[in-house]
């Protein structure tokens, strides 16, 4: 069972663009509605106006008001408009109260990435994902877009006197979640189990603001050959591959789906297997399109995602990318003194990678430790620790000792001789790391 997808598609459809701007969204972007231009031209749609009111709250009732949205119907008429999109996300009542008045069919910014989402899944784990956030999008809604989702419903004896379709519909929606849920979760286990089969390597993912530049990026490091398009959301999936530093030391290297402002939560949520790479990583690149307007907004929508994610607090380096297109380069001093720890590049012609690799290096070196460290085999608690929050380089068993060559973040090193100060533990030369994965 699958909802209807025609009632939330835009593909093809003349569209009107709306926002309310409050007080303090006016000093925004001299184009209050670029980004959501962007989105709905990805999704397919032909913007054919823009329209952006200043109002000191949002109307509670038809979000821009009565009398605006009764200007937005006769542009409707006016410019044969199929569809009007909002750029903030509308109550199933304000959406009614809307439809109601213009007479066209209204969609809010998450209904709209949604939409994308749909079209870009590929395999098997995203159209789950993708179809799982729509039933938790669609569900408190459907009073609104209700068709038959289902007519027969498990025959005589199991509905309750007068029930309604609607409610019929509720609970195939809830089932269908429930299902879902389950799916995703066993391939989450697939997935951790999958990052802890890494633990032996150094590992680094790619974040970022969607189009950022991050599958390029993922190209220049390594040689996966992830797929580039210049469409916002053009990688839903995770890809892993190897990349080489200069001391001979190899990386794991993951691209991850990109971000954006005002990300909906259900996509947050369902994508939690694919941003699983982010979460186990030891260190984030953060890609960052130098030559954007609002390149402050996008970091700090980036970050708050991350921050949801619990992995805000890694080791980060802000790659600002796209230099090779940058018209005004007069800014680049001016990001440099605002993010101390950045690298300019441009994945397309290399122009820093090499920088880039650099700046991994002594990370790696600044953040991690080489180290022996010998304890008592019978120390299970210990080892399983270690096992869990380590690189073991080497692993050996000596009669009741057991002695691990291991990359390992400085901080822990420090709680483990704070819990058991009988464990010997010697720094190795920084050097030898190279031998590490």
């Amino acid at each position: 069972m699958k909802l209807k997808d025609n009632s939330i598609t835009v593909r093809a459809e003349r569209a009107i663009l709306f926002r309310v701007l409050l007080g303090r969204d006016r000093s925004d972007e001299d184009e209050p509605l670029s980004e959501l231009c962007r989105l709905a031209e990805t999704a397919g749609a032909k913007v054919v106006q823009k329209v952006a009111q200043n109002r000191s709250e949002i109307d509670p009732v038809y979000y821009i008001g009565k009398g605006k949205a009764s200007e937005l119907a006769e542009a409707a008429i006016e410019l044969d408009a199929d569809v009007l999109i909002c750029d903030d996300d509308l109550s199933p009542s304000q959406v009614k109260n809307l439809e109601k008045v213009i007479g066209k069919k209204v969609i809010d910014r998450s209904e709209l990435i949604l939409d994308i989402f749909a079209t870009r899944a590929s395999t098997f784990q995203a159209k789950l994902q993708v179809e799982l956030a729509q039933l938790e999008y669609t569900k408190p809604r459907l009073k609104r877009m209700w068709t038959h989702l289902s007519r027969i419903e498990g025959g005589i004896g199991t509905r309750g006197p007068g029930e309604k379709q609607l409610e019929v519909d509720k609970r195939i929606v809830s089932r269908k979640i429930h299902f879902l849920r389950k799916k995703l979760h066993e391939i989450e286990k697939r997935q951790e189990r999958l990052v802890e089969s890494r633990k032996e390597f150094f590992t680094v993912s790619i974040v970022g603001y969607t189009n950022a530049g991050k599958s390029t990026l993922m190209n220049a490091l390594t040689n996966v050959g992830t797929f580039v398009q210049d469409k916002l959301f053009a990688t839903l999936d995770t890809k892993t591959g190897v990349c080489k530093l200069e001391n001979g030391q190899k990386v794991l290297i993951s691209d991850t789906v990109g971000f954006i402002q005002k990300l909906p939560h259900h996509l947050v949520s369902s994508f939690k297997a694919t941003l699983e790479e982010a979460r186990h990583a030891d260190l984030l690149l953060h890609v960052v399109d130098v030559g954007s307007p609002v390149t402050h907004k996008q970091i700090a929508a980036v970050e708050s995602v991350l921050k949801e994610l619990g992995c805000n607090n890694k080791p980060t380096i802000i790659v600002f990318n796209k230099i090779d297109v940058l018209k005004d380069v007069s800014v680049v001093p001016l990001l440099q003194a605002n993010y101390k720890d950045c690298v300019v590049i441009s994945a397309v012609t290399h122009q820093g990678i090499a920088e880039l690799k650099r700046r991994i290096l002594e990370t790696i070196e600044r953040h991690f430790l080489c180290v022996d460290m010998s304890c008592s085999s019978g120390n299970g608690k210990l080892i399983a620790y270690l096992h869990g929050h380590a690189h073991i380089m080497s692993e050996q068993y000596v009669e009741e000792q057991v002695t691990f060559r291991l990359l390992i973040d400085k901080k822990i090193v420090q709680k483990i001789q704070a819990i058991d100060d009988s464990v010997q533990i010697q720094e190795i030369m920084a050097s030898s790391t190279k031998d590490v994965g």
